[in-house]
């Protein structure tokens, strides 16, 4: 990514969105920022060279359906969402649409895929759903494909990311496999004992400094469920990954969601003998534009 402070004050005027100021490196910014999901404008009143970070709505985590029996595997956490940085140089004057993707919806059943983010000619893909404890129909088990990839549930595949903006899921096993995240690929969940199956963890994020001046973790994977084959034992759920990923859940919990305007993955949906619990729903994106002030 360019920084701006090597390109020059271009005197920018601009309109929309949260407005803020800050100084680092003896540099003053103009930052605005977008958290409503939907659309907004963002009006350039003068033009010149703009840094942006675009962050697509995170996939929610798998749920939980009614399973074969006491030894099933368990769901998937949700792949984050797509996350795109760069610079557009000698950005013309007029009025650019801006796009932040919600969070994926939950059910009993895989979670869902995030919305898109998209600023200019950038668009950040919405991240992929955690697959489902595998019951019936089987397909439900694969993690989504997206920004980053939802873990796998059960056996099943992972969701695989999208080159430049995130990373591949991790395939299902005893406990739920985690989501891909921005920084790192989702982690496989752990071997089975007597007890149960630990879920595992979503894949990290990355810092971003666009918005405060401090490095921010955005776009991290929901975590992988666990399983509980005998009462008050087991495994837990897996840990979010660093930028909003949300925790697997394991016994009879619903998994954690993805922290909003991060673009974290939902985490996983527990379960325990024939009950049913969705995951978290994902984390809704953000785009941020800042220049020179």
């Amino acid at each position: 990514m360019i920084l701006l402070a090597s390109l020059g004050s271009s005197s920018i005027e601009a309109t929309g969105g949260t407005i803020t100021t800050y100084s680092s490196g003896g540099v003053d910014y103009k930052v605005h920022s977008f958290t409503s999901t939907g659309n907004s404008t963002f009006t350039l009143l003068s033009g010149g060279d703009i840094e942006y970070l675009i962050v697509a709505g995170g996939g929610a985590g798998g749920g939980t359906d009614i399973p074969r029996g006491d030894y099933e595997a368990n769901s998937g956490g949700g792949g984050a969402g797509g996350l795109l940085t760069g610079t557009f140089t000698n950005l013309n004057t007029g009025s650019y649409t801006i796009t932040v993707g919600a969070g994926g919806a939950i059910q009993n059943g895989p979670g869902l895929s995030g919305g898109n983010s998209s600023f200019n000619s950038q668009t950040a893909i919405g991240g992929g759903g955690g697959g489902r404890t595998p019951y019936g129909d089987g397909g439900h088990g694969n993690g989504g494909t997206g920004g980053s990839g939802g873990g796998g549930g059960g056996d099943f595949s992972a969701g695989s990311g999208t080159a430049g903006q995130g990373n591949a899921g991790a395939s299902g096993g005893s406990g739920g496999a985690g989501g891909g995240g921005a920084g790192a690929v989702g982690q496989a969940g752990f071997p089975a004992t007597l007890a149960g199956a630990h879920g595992g963890p979503g894949g990290i994020g990355v810092t971003n400094l666009l918005r405060t001046g401090s490095a921010v973790y955005y776009a991290g994977g929901g975590g992988g469920g666990g399983v509980i084959w005998q009462q008050g034992a087991g495994g837990g759920g897996g840990a979010g990954g660093l930028g909003g990923g949300g925790a697997g859940a394991t016994d009879r919990n619903y998994g954690t969601a993805g922290t909003a305007n991060t673009g974290g993955g939902g985490g996983a949906g527990g379960y325990r003998f024939m009950d049913q619990y969705p995951g978290g729903v994902g984390g809704s994106g953000i785009v941020v534009i800042r220049y020179i002030a």
